[in-house]
């Protein structure tokens, strides 16, 4: 790598909201990582879901975004949730209702287990809600642990979660 000069890095990421005005909350957060993180180059169409783990509370509306930064896993951890923050995410019950959730999937074929970060999504392979998403842009991503494109674990994926694309 010449001196100065960063390298431009694919990530994958899911933007995900159940509270208030949840296409604008998935809106606002794709302009705010246009600002802050990179250059969104897909944006899957936008899905609605029950919510996963924590069943009673509203539904979702998810959305995959194929983003190119030239951040690290750990500064583009500490990006996204700046986002979150500032858009009023508070994380007080886990898997709880949420303004919006911004989850790494993948980065670039990265494979890192740290207490406060797990690239690929440690539970990527077993979420219909990011995988359909994911699969819709993923292009020919490769999960670097399982060897699998995006779409043959969707295709493999036994979540019975009922995911419905929204019409634009």
């Amino acid at each position: 790598m010449l001196r100065g000069i960063r390298m431009k890095k694919i990530t994958f990421l899911l933007l995900g909201s159940n509270l208030g005005d949840r296409k604008k909350n998935l809106s606002t957060a794709r302009n705010a990582i246009e600002i802050s993180v990179g250059d969104v180059l897909k944006a899957s169409s936008i899905y609605e879901t029950g919510a996963w783990g924590k069943t009673n509370q509203p539904d979702f509306l998810n959305q995959a975004l194929k983003v190119q930064t030239t951040l690290s896993p750990e500064d583009l951890l500490a990006e996204i949730l700046e986002i979150e923050l500032t858009m009023g995410r508070r994380r007080e019950v886990h898997w709880g209702e949420r303004t919006i959730d911004i989850d790494i999937l993948l980065y670039e074929t990265a494979i890192i287990s740290l207490p406060s970060l797990t690239i690929p999504h440690p539970q990527l392979q077993n979420r219909r809600f990011a995988l359909e998403p994911l699969a819709e842009i993923g292009d020919d991503a490769i999960h670097p642990v399982l060897g699998l494109t995006i779409q043959q674990i969707f295709e493999k994926c036994s979540d019975v979660l009922e995911v419905h694309r929204i019409k634009e």
